[in-house]
């Protein structure tokens, strides 16, 4: 397998298997998209293999040993203990992702515009891979078989930097992928792991070479590595989302959200964090109170929500905008939408934000005025996920503006080329009082 191993000469080997990465990848992109779809099968293929699923949850077994033992010593937090499983589920969620990424229209060498400059001067705008993507992430080891396929969707090499607890289980994933890659004669080192901390210092130096870092971790992580590289970084930061009882809230519904919202899975990004409610929303939130600690959730309210529900532990200001990842929920009375609006746009992190309501024009004035990359009505936060969107799977839940937005899926990995077909025309040729331009859209 292709990763970097030692510390001597780290940079220099580092740069190494970049390289090596980084041509593989052209490989890759060179594979017609009906090849990649194989590709792409095949991966799917050996993750239900019965073999390999025993030997990927073997190596995962021995992680999870050892980050429990870490986690007794208080040496590892519990939220990425949780994150650290695989199950048969997962595997079968990742292998179903992976089948949707094949069943997807190719992406590549796909116009997306098509514009006659003049008669025979033809402009296409076409979607093309970025080249080389570094990737650091947590401990969920399923990241790396999403990662790797979003990059063979796409067309681009990937240097995988996971955490220290899911070693054992990185290797043997990206195990699996490289050996399905020799299969269709592309070189394994399209997708390679690195294992040391200190690779990640030498993979950010390496802004010649790389041509994307995405960054997955918390707030002060992803901010070191914006601050360590020139090379362009799309960040996955915490997700502190809230769910806001609009007073047109329905009990039942608020109840139900909330709970799956908070429970489903406590330590994911997507879990809210804090329960905002509003004067007329008291029965939504009892509702809600009421369900929540059925689950054994301990909640935390403020003042105002403590006067109606007096059994809570008190919140303080450390509660609003902090990231339990664990069955802990805090809940704030707001003074109207505006205040639910204020309270988001200063504690949350741009990752995804809901709002129970059966006002519709309540509901519509939240989605246009929350700033987050994902904002839903009546529905539960849990759906900011690229496998539930449909895109197969993610690289990651960018919470940035620029290039791609929410959950990151091959698209997101790409980005386009000019294309300008003619018959030796020259642009001095056009201008006022010469040669016009015709300007006229054609289908792609």
């Amino acid at each position: 397998m292709m990763q970097a191993t030692g510390h001597e000469g780290q940079p220099e080997r580092v740069r190494a298997l970049a390289l090596a990465a980084r041509a593989a990848g052209r490989q890759l992109a060179g594979l017609s998209g009906p090849a990649r779809a194989a590709l792409l099968r095949d991966v799917a293929a050996a993750l239900a293999e019965p073999g390999e699923r025993e030997r990927l949850l073997d190596a995962n077994a021995r992680d999870v040993a050892a980050a429990k033992a870490a986690a007794a010593a208080g040496e590892l937090d519990p939220a990425r203990l949780k994150r650290l499983g695989l199950d048969a589920n997962k595997l079968d969620s990742v292998a179903d992702g992976l089948g949707q990424l094949a069943a997807m229209p190719e992406l590549l060498g796909q116009a997306r515009l098509r514009r006659e400059l003049d008669d025979g001067l033809v402009l296409e705008q076409v979607p093309c891979p970025l080249g080389l993507v570094g990737v650091v992430f947590e401990a969920r080891p399923d990241a790396a078989p999403q990662i790797g396929g979003l990059c063979l969707k796409s067309g681009n090499a990937a240097l995988l930097k996971g955490g220290s607890e899911a070693r054992e289980s990185n290797r043997a994933l990206v195990d699996l992928m490289q050996r399905a890659l020799q299969r269709h004669g592309v070189g394994p080192a399209a997708i390679t792991l690195l294992e040391q901390r200190e690779d990640i210092t030498a993979m950010l130096a390496l802004d010649d070479v790389l041509d994307l870092v995405i960054a997955r971790g918390g707030h002060e992580f992803v901010r070191h590595v914006q601050r360590s590289t020139r090379i362009a970084v799309m960040g996955h930061a915490e997700g502190v989302c809230h769910l806001f009882l609009h007073a047109s809230a329905e009990p039942a519904m608020a109840a139900t959200i909330a709970v799956d919202a908070k429970c489903g899975y406590p330590a994911a990004c997507n879990a809210i964090e804090a329960l905002l409610w509003e004067d007329g929303a008291e029965p939504a939130l009892a509702a809600c109170v009421t369900a929540l600690k059925g689950r054994g959730v301990e909640l935390r309210g403020c003042d105002r929500t403590r006067a109606r529900h007096p059994e809570l532990v008190a919140a303080t200001e450390a509660d609003w905008g902090h990231e339990y990842g664990a069955l802990v929920l805090a809940i704030r009375h707001v003074d109207g939408e505006a205040d639910a609006l204020a309270h988001i746009d200063r504690y949350g992190s741009k990752h995804t934000e809901a709002i129970v309501a059966a006002d519709a024009a309540a509901a519509e004035r939240f989605l246009a005025a929350v700033d987050a990359a994902d904002v839903f009505w009546n529905a539960s936060t849990r759906f900011a996920d690229g496998y539930r969107f449909g895109l197969g799977a993610e690289v990651g839940i960018s919470t940035g503006k620029l290039h791609a937005r929410g959950p990151v899926g091959a698209e997101g990995l790409l980005t386009y080329r000019w294309l300008l077909r003619g018959h030796g025309q020259v642009a001095s040729d056009y201008g006022p009082d010469k040669r016009r331009f015709t300007h006229r859209k054609l289908e792609p």
